[in-house]
C-alpha cells in the first residue's frame, strides 16, 4: 500500500509540475479538467446514479469546464461565480451536515448530484483562475489547506477530547479544528513577511487579504477558510458514509479516488477568490 501511494504521488507530482512549468495555460487547465471530470463520475457513483449516468456526468463536467475555458472565464470569471459557490458551500453544506448521513439519501437525487457538480465546476474554475493570478497565490491556497489538515491531525491527537461530528467522521475533534486554525493563522503571518522580503512576481492569498481587509481581517479570513476546508472534508465523509463506501473511487492506487484527495480544497479556492475580490 505504501509503495502504491508513493508511486501515485510521484506520478501526479511530475504531471503537475510539467503542467505548471509550461509556458501555456492550457496544459494545467487540461490536467485539472481530467481530474475534476473523474471526481464528477465518483460523485455520481456515490449518489447511486444508475447505469452510465456517472460517465455522462463526467462528460458534462468536462464540457462545462472546456466551455468556461473557451469563454475566457478562467482569466476573468463572472463576478457572481465565487459568491454563488460560497453560498452553495455555506448554506448547502451547513444544511447537509445538520441533517447527517442518514438523511442524505432521502434528499432529491437531482439536488444532490446538481449541487455536487456545481461545487466541482466552481472549484475547477477557481483553481485555474488562481493559476492565472500567479503561482504564489495558488500555492498559498494549497498550503492553507495542507497546513490546516496537518495541524488538525497533530492537535487532535495531542489535545482531542470533544468530537466534532461523531456520526460523520469520528476521528475529528474540536481541538483539532482549533489547532488547524491556529496553524494557518501562523502561516499567513509568516507568508506575508516572506512576500515583503522576497517581493515575488505575484502576491500570495495572504498578502491579497491583508490589502483587502487589513490585519484583523486577514486572520479572521484564513481562520474561516480553514473552517470551510473542514466542511469540504466532512461533506465527502458524509456522502461516503451514506453510501457505505470507504473511498470515493479507485482511480489513484493507494489513495482511493480523486474526491478523497481534493475534498477539503473544493470550497476553499472559490471562497478565497470571493474574499480577495480577484
Amino acid at each position: 500500500m505504501l509503495r502504491q501511494r508513493v508511486i501515485t504521488a510521484v506520478v501526479l507530482l511530475v504531471l503537475m509540475l510539467a503542467a505548471l512549468l509550461s509556458a501555456e495555460r492550457w496544459p494545467f487547465a487540461l490536467l485539472t479538467l481530467l481530474l475534476i471530470a473523474a471526481a464528477a463520475r465518483e460523485w455520481g457513483r456515490l449518489n447511486q446514479a444508475p447505469g452510465a449516468l456517472p460517465l455522462l456526468m463526467a462528460a458534462a463536467m468536462a464540457l462545462a469546464c472546456a466551455a468556461a475555458f473557451w469563454l475566457g472565464w478562467t482569466e476573468q470569471a463572472p463576478p457572481a461565480a465565487w459568491w454563488v459557490a460560497t453560498a452553495v458551500w455555506v448554506f448547502g453544506g451547513g444544511f447537509a451536515l445538520s441533517r447527517g448521513p442518514a438523511s442524505w439519501p432521502h434528499l432529491p437525487w437531482a439536488a444532490r448530484c446538481g449541487l455536487g457538480l456545481v461545487g466541482l465546476w466552481a472549484a475547477w474554475l477557481a483553481l485555474v483562475h488562481s493559476h492565472t493570478v500567479g503561482i504564489n497565490f495558488m500555492l498559498s491556497v494549497f498550503c492553507l489547506v495542507w497546513v490546516a489538515d496537518i495541524s488538525a491531525y497533530f492537535g487532535g491527537r495531542r489535545f482531542g477530547r470533544r468530537k466534532l461530528a461523531p456520526k460523520i467522521s469520528p476521528g475529528k475533534s474540536w481541538e483539532g479544528v482549533w489547532s488547524g486554525m491556529a496553524g494557518v493563522a501562523l502561516v499567513a503571518l509568516l507568508w506575508v513577511a516572506a512576500d515583503r522580503h522576497f517581493a515575488p512576481s505575484s502576491l500570495s492569498l495572504y498578502s491579497h487579504l491583508l490589502v483587502a481587509v487589513g490585519n484583523v481581517g486577514l486572520v479572521l479570513a484564513v481562520v474561516a477558510l480553514a473552517g470551510v476546508s473542514v466542511v469540504g472534508d466532512l461533506i465527502e465523509s458524509l456522502v461516503k458514509r451514506a453510501a457505505g463506501a470507504k473511498d470515493s473511487g479507485r482511480l489513484l492506487p493507494g489513495h482511493g479516488g480523486v474526491l478523497d484527495r481534493i475534498d477539503a480544497l473544493l470550497p476553499v479556492f472559490p471562497i478565497a477568490l470571493s474574499l480577495t475580490g480577484l
